[in-house]
């Protein structure tokens, strides 16, 4: 019999639309399920969100450390769902007792977190951080095409995330947060989309840049907050790429696109359309790739939950995710060793990616990172 792994969580309330994303996503393929939490300090919100997620009244929490104390021997993971400023202060107290961690995206936000986090770091700390497109089957396919190389040497990349989020009636109906309306020297933009691109820059190419040049700027509703960004970036010597963020285009809801361009063809990847890859070969012959006629990855029995045909989505990639992770914890518990801190050091050179690129923007030039 399968073993349920069970969540304490920090944050998610029901007027968060991420805790709904990761409750249903970790339910899912019936590994995970939520047991107790903090989900709001609104009193009211907070009860009502664990009555959202079936959670027994008697562990439901007011305080943190109280939480903390009490599930520690209960909890096989505690689940931080708050808001990004937040998360150092509430890891530190997780790191003391030792408790696996699953935490949203980004872990950071600027250089001097990292810094304050890391003191308190032990070696064996499981740590995952949660980047929900990897987990979309043809993503991971795309990262097989690339590793096999079956579009040759990678030579350009373009990633777009382009959203109309802060337009108009658009985002009055959205509501942003109000952390969300204040930018530090690393602008939220590149928090909120940004951390994504340059994840899945990684995660596609085992690489980080090394150089890049930066502009952002503000276009509409927010006059005081950078809604708009376009980086160049030198992955290494022979690889290229751009990347382009925006929460002001109007008519994308959340247009996320990933070409990339080796030198015996290309693929290209579209949120609006995720069960697809277009391949496209050195003759210019565009060849379409579905988890059907997949190659690699995205054919496995575990990304098909039912036939190909019936598109597979956003919730399905977070439990591809929480599957991932399901495995990782399960041979962490097991005693087998993993890289069990590998997500914080990648998310701290995504910080340090963004904190160059404020420099860039600042300076306008090229900056080494």
């Amino acid at each position: 019999m399968q073993k349920v792994f069970n969540l304490g969580v920090i944050g998610g309330s029901i007027k968060s639309t991420i805790g709904q994303t990761h409750f249903i996503s970790s339910k899912l393929d019936g590994k995970w399920k939520f047991i107790s939490g903090m989900f709001s300090r609104n009193s009211k919100d907070n009860v009502k969100s664990a009555i959202k997620y079936g959670i027994d009244k008697n562990r439901i929490y007011k305080n943190i450390s109280i939480f903390l104390e009490k599930e520690k021997s209960k909890v096989d993971a505690i689940l931080v769902l708050t808001d990004t400023p937040s998360h150092v202060k509430i890891l530190k107290k997780i790191f003391s007792l030792s408790i696996p961690v699953i935490c949203e995206k980004p872990l950071f936000s600027n250089n001097n977190e990292v810094k304050k986090l890391e003191r308190f770091l032990k070696e064996d700390q499981f740590l995952r951080v949660t980047y929900n497109y990897a987990g979309y089957p043809l993503i991971r396919e795309i990262k097989k095409i690339i590793k096999k190389r079956k579009i040759g040497q990678i030579k350009q990349f373009n990633f777009e995330m382009i959203q109309d989020s802060f337009v108009g009636n658009i985002s009055k109906n959205i509501k942003p947060k109000k952390w969300r309306l204040k930018d530090g020297f690393i602008p939220n933009l590149s928090h909120d989309l940004g951390s994504h691109l340059i994840y899945l820059c990684f995660y596609l190419f085992d690489k980080f840049p090394i150089k890049v040049n930066t502009k952002y700027f503000s276009s509409l509703n927010f006059k005081n907050l950078i809604d708009n960004g376009y980086f160049w970036i030198n992955l290494d010597k022979k690889i290229y790429g751009k990347i382009t963020l925006s929460k002001t285009t109007y008519g994308s809801r959340n247009d996320l696109i990933l070409k990339v361009i080796g030198d015996k063809g290309s693929v290209l990847w579209k949120h609006t359309n995720p069960e697809q890859i277009i391949f496209t070969n050195q003759k210019g012959i565009n060849q379409i790739l579905d988890r059907g006629s997949s190659i690699y990855e995205a054919k496995k029995n575990r990304y098909n939950r039912y036939k190909v045909g019936h598109p597979d989505g956003f919730l399905e990639a977070f439990a591809n995710i929480y599957g991932d992770i399901y495995d990782e914890l399960t041979n962490y518990k097991n005693g087998t060793k993993i890289k069990s801190l590998n997500d914080f050091k990648i998310s701290k050179q995504i910080i340090n990616f963004f904190n160059k690129a404020s420099y860039s923007n600042k300076y306008g030039k090229w900056v080494d990172i």
